[in-house]
């Protein structure tokens, strides 16, 4: 296994094959500062290179935020050139774009309060589970901001007219309105719980074949964007390479044999 990425803004550890990714700066509520979009890069990407790594989870420090978004100190620094303010906002694009080919399930651990790129971070994890008294919002319009890099990830991830309203209200939406959206999977009471509904999910999935899980999560995202003709097609050959792999073997094999399969990620 190669080491843990030892990273500025970032924790990550790892145990029983999930990688815990933690946003560490609870007292700023863990904003997309420049160090923390640099050190979630690398922190993906050692995820996503790791093979001992078959789930990750992606939290906040504290118990105050998850993600309250971009560093508006650092993205607005008029001291900066207009050019270098252009280029440091493309990393939270990169960082949805690292997520989506990370190739194995993330689960969004929803600790606290997830706004503007914040929420668009949360949106762009496969699945959440958020603690009761977080919130999730678009709130730029309220500083003359329009959230132009998480529109893309929102709509893909929630009706058009709930986009629509919160990023032209900007208010703040509870996990349980967002659970009713869509967007988010369980809401659960504390802290406590959400550990737990964590670490439970954590190892359903974990349990899974990863390179099924990788063929099949890989598929999913690639034919969003595509015409239904395409996608066919696209899923067809996907299809055949499903059922050259080993763990398909295995797992076809072991439900006739009713016994629990033994997958080896081959």
């Amino acid at each position: 296994m190669a080491d843990l990425p030892k990273l500025e803004a970032v924790l990550v550890g790892l145990d029983a094959r999930v990688a815990t990714v933690t946003l560490n700066q609870p007292e700023k509520r863990n904003p997309l500062s420049a160090a923390m979009v640099r050190d979630l890069q690398a922190a993906f990407d050692w995820c996503r290179e790791e093979p001992e790594v078959r789930v990750v989870v992606l939290t906040g420090a504290g118990d105050r935020a998850f993600c309250a978004g971009a560093d508006l100190a650092g993205s607005f620094n008029a001291e900066a050139a207009e050019l270098q303010r252009h280029q440091g906002r493309r990393g939270i694009a990169d960082l949805f774009l690292a997520l989506r080919d990370l190739g194995k399930p993330v689960i969004g651990r929803i600790n606290g309060h997830a706004l503007a790129g914040g929420f668009g971070l949360a949106s762009a994890c496969d699945i959440l589970i958020a603690v009761e008294s977080a919130s999730f919002g678009t709130p730029e319009i309220n500083v003359g901001v329009w959230p132009m890099m998480i529109s893309a990830v929102l709509a893909r991830n929630l009706p058009r007219k709930v986009i629509l309203e919160m990023m032209l209200l900007g208010d703040r939406w509870t996990a349980a309105r967002m659970q009713e959206a869509g967007l988010v999977s369980k809401v659960v009471p504390d802290l406590g719980a959400l550990d737990a509904a964590t670490a439970e999910l954590s190892a359903a999935l974990a349990a899974k074949s990863p390179v099924i899980v990788r063929l099949g999560r890989d598929a999913f995202y690639r034919t969003e964007d595509m015409s239904l003709e395409e996608a066919l097609a696209y899923l067809h050959s996907q299809l055949t390479l499903v059922t050259l792999t080993e763990d398909t073997q295995e797992g076809v094999k072991a439900f006739l044999e009713k016994r629990p399969p033994e997958f080896k990620g081959r």
